[in-house]
């Protein structure tokens, strides 16, 4: 008898639970929001900002293995003319979550955590789920 043969075979579909994309897209939005917050608090302290992940590399025998590396984090925030702007961004794409707007203006650094939490409650509300879709609509190259 083959190993084949032992085995009960059946066709089934998965009827698991789909996830919803908009409150996929939301939680990803809200993930990166609190990695701000802890970015902005690090800068408060002076203190540099990195966040800690694996990667597989091939050691000088042959071998694979896994290392940490630390990974820098990009601001959202940037200080000009004066007082702070900070950006909502959705991976490496900029937010207009007015619609027409990219930025908001704040006088000091210590504002900068008001403005991540309207963001984060916008985001959980779904106030930014029409400034997502219009961010993710891929643009059309010109012949």
């Amino acid at each position: 008898m083959t190993q084949l043969q032992k085995l009960t075979f059946k066709t089934v579909e998965n009827t698991g639970k789909q996830k919803d994309p908009v409150w996929e897209r939301r939680n990803k939005l809200t993930t990166a929001i609190d990695e701000q917050h802890r970015l902005h608090a690090a800068k408060l302290k002076g203190e540099d900002y990195t966040v800690e992940r694996s990667k597989w590399l091939t050691d000088d025998t042959g071998e694979r293995v896994e290392t940490k590396t630390q990974r820098r984090v990009n601001p959202w925030f940037f200080e000009q003319d004066g007082g702070w702007y900070i950006q909502c961004r959705y991976g490496a794409r900029v937010l207009l979550p007015n619609g027409k707007d990219n930025a908001v203006f704040v006088r000091k650094l210590e504002d900068v955590a008001g403005v991540l939490n309207a963001f984060r409650e916008a985001a959980q509300a779904g106030e930014l789920d029409a400034a997502i879709a219009r961010a993710m609509e891929t643009k059309k190259k010109a012949a």
